[in-house]
């Protein structure tokens, strides 16, 4: 009989993203696959150390003891041999991670593998692959920061924090503030106050998060689910964001409308798990105090074209005569 993974989120997440591996990478690109293959063969036994993800996966984990049935499925995805990825499959034994299913692709990418599995939410090291899940549009994904060295996560509580546009909601609203400026982006989200904003990329997690608050014997106020919405909105376009959560029945703990004020500082107080951005300067500065991941633009997307060409103009192509 089948799986039904139906109820339960789903999290894929690459062997880089859980666990250090980050000296193995290096060996893998400057000396190749042979040296890398007899590296992870002698090392084999060798306990990895946590990745900037290993938290979060720890945490969401712990869910399944306070439920009648299982809330979360976590499965390693990874682009090594079966063969180089025991060394893995023994640091999960080791660390007693509750993870018995992975997958390993001896260097084919790991998008196409996203609806066999039941993927809702994937986390990894390597843009190409996040980049694709994104443009397939089959789950949530993001690319991890390295670690932050000083970090101390919560024990008893799961605590996610999300930006919201372009996260959360679509890029709509964001559009219209890069292209028109922020009195416009303000007089649009005042006048559609109570229009829902259109979903995002990680809509469905968030709605999916917030299911399993109502799931936990605890009830959703005393949840160890703790969702933080963390925005440089403010007053007046907040109202939509509240309005639109209310429409979709989604709990959120703690929400932040910052208005410009640096949301690093914010995170590291709310003591996130992982923090979901779509803009590398708010997840460069936060990921030295919090584990994050961003979240790509589609490539078909106006605000990575916008970016691409931004970076054009900061680094042009030298021309050679």
């Amino acid at each position: 009989m089948a799986v039904d993974f139906s109820d339960t989120l789903v999290i894929g997440i690459s062997s880089r993203a859980l666990f250090d591996l980050e000296e193995e990478n290096r060996i893998f690109q400057e000396k190749g696959v042979n040296e890398y293959r007899a590296y992870q063969k002698l090392n084999e036994d060798v306990v990895l150390n946590p990745g900037t993800a290993f938290h979060i996966v720890k945490a969401l984990l712990n869910l399944n003891t306070l439920a009648d049935e299982r809330l979360v499925e976590v499965i390693v995805l990874s682009r090594n041999s079966p063969e180089t990825g025991i060394r893995v499959l023994n640091t999960i034994g080791h660390l007693g991670l509750d993870i018995t299913r992975s997958a390993f692709t001896g260097g084919e990418s790991l998008s196409n593998y996203m609806d066999a599995f039941s993927i809702d939410l994937f986390l990894s090291k390597d843009e190409h692959d996040v980049q694709a899940v994104i443009d397939l549009n089959t789950a949530a994904a993001a690319l991890i920061y390295p670690p932050p060295s000083t970090y101390i996560p919560a024990e008893d509580t799961v605590r996610i924090a999300f930006d919201a546009d372009a996260v959360i909601f679509s890029e709509e609203s964001e559009v219209i503030y890069k292209t028109s400026g922020l009195n416009t982006f303000h007089d649009n989200e005042r006048n559609k106050a109570d229009v829902p904003l259109k979903e995002g990329p990680y809509a469905k997690l968030l709605k999916t998060l917030s299911k399993i608050q109502h799931k936990i014997n605890t009830g959703v106020g005393l949840s160890p689910i703790r969702i933080a919405i963390v925005t440089a909105r403010n007053s007046p376009s907040h109202m939509r964001v509240l309005n639109t959560l209310r429409e979709w029945n989604v709990h959120v703990d703690e929400a932040f409308f910052l208005g410009g004020i640096s949301k690093d500082k914010i995170l590291q107080a709310f003591r996130a798990h992982i923090f979901f951005d779509d803009q590398d300067v708010h997840v460069k500065l936060a990921s030295v105090l919090v584990p994050c991941g961003r979240v790509p633009y589609k490539s078909s997307s106006v605000l990575k074209n916008m970016n691409d060409l931004k970076i054009q103009k900061v680094s042009p192509t030298l021309e050679t005569s």
